[in-house]
């Protein structure tokens, strides 16, 4: 695998948390939001923190079918839970909530489990497309 590649999986792993944590600000800044009151929503997504955390999923959710496109959702995915760790610093560090043993045991676990995963081929074997006389004019 190639280092751009590595960076775009440190990139898909990244930008998720961080993109949901800046959520998380914005929204708790705003307050309670409800669908019946739609303009509250709006104002909440013209928010600095939020409009951040949406550039940010947006960034994630590029990079997530830039990297499906060239490795199997089975190496993918998994790359991805390690933003369970990073949301777990992030909440702890930087939003000061308290996160119990047994979710800590819980990432660690997820984790732990991501690692047997990816130990496994990362690229599915692309069959070339069958040309037929008929698909082939259709093609062309």
């Amino acid at each position: 695998m190639t280092f751009r590649r590595y960076m775009v999986l440190a990139f898909v792993s990244v930008s998720a948390p961080l993109g949901d944590t800046l959520l998380d600000v914005g929204m708790k800044r705003i307050g309670p939001v409800s669908l019946a009151h739609i303009s509250t929503l709006f104002h909440a997504v013209s928010t600095p923190w939020v409009a951040s955390g949406i550039v940010l999923l947006i960034g994630f959710f590029a990079s997530y079918l830039t990297a499906l496109s060239w490795a199997d959702l089975t190496f993918v995915l998994p790359a991805t839970s390690f933003g369970n760790v990073i949301v777990a610093l992030l909440a702890r560090f930087w939003r000061h909530e308290q996160i119990s043993l047994s979710r800590w045991v819980g990432i660690f676990l997820i984790t732990a489990a991501v690692g047997f995963v990816t130990r496994g081929p990362s690229y599915t074997e692309h069959e070339k497309p069958i040309t037929t006389p008929d698909t082939a004019e259709v093609c062309q």
